[in-house]
């Protein structure tokens, strides 16, 4: 990581009661909240918006998992990609779509509301913009409150991929690289990728 951990003697009065709560609901501070602890006020609501939109979204489970991994993969997050791919397939997202995503491919999905959510998340972070049939669709299934979640998921998962690659927290050592045009924190030239 190119910021030390800051220790527990270190840390501030606000730090360490916002670091407590983060591993009373977490189990620790590990990762990326490692780094936003710098800035406690911002670490405190980072953690609150993940918290939502991890546990309390309207979305289900298994598409706030994809949000997560379509996020890491478009900013080649690979500790989120590693700390939730599992967690995706578990949740129901077909593991081949997942390995789609992972390698530049067109996933596949079980459910048609599944490829409506993966097609406007898609647009949004590629094209930076939806299609008003894409819209359309995804709304029939998820409702407002649905693509309001969606966006809010994109735009917090994101910023994690973001303080990720920018701090270059440590990658899990027990994880082989998700990505095959990625190693370390560098992208490289591989044969075949989108092929």
């Amino acid at each position: 990581m190119r910021l030390p951990i800051i220790q527990p003697e270190d840390m501030n009065e606000r730090q360490k009661e916002v670091g407590a709560r983060i591993a009373g609901r977490r189990g620790a501070v590990r990762g990326p909240f490692q780094v936003w602890l710098r800035s406690p006020e911002l670490c405190d609501r980072v953690e609150a918006l993940g918290a939502f939109v991890r546990f309390e979204s309207s979305l289900p489970l298994r598409l706030r998992e994809l949000s997560l991994l379509m996020a890491a993969r478009h900013w080649d997050a690979q500790y989120s990609w590693n700390a939730h791919v599992d967690k995706a397939v578990e949740a129901g997202i077909p593991a081949a779509a997942v390995q789609a995503i992972a390698e530049r491919r067109e996933p596949v999905f079980d459910r048609e509301e599944d490829e409506a959510f993966y097609r406007f998340c898609h647009e949004l972070l590629e094209e930076h913009f939806v299609q008003e049939e894409t819209f359309r669709r995804a709304e029939g299934h998820f409702g407002a409150q649905g693509l309001v979640d969606a966006v809010g998921s994109l735009g917090n998962f994101s910023m994690l991929g973001m303080c990720l690659n920018a701090f270059q927290v440590d990658l899990q050592p027990d994880r082989v690289p998700p990505f095959p045009d990625i190693r370390g924190y560098e992208r490289v030239a591989e044969e075949g990728i989108g092929s």
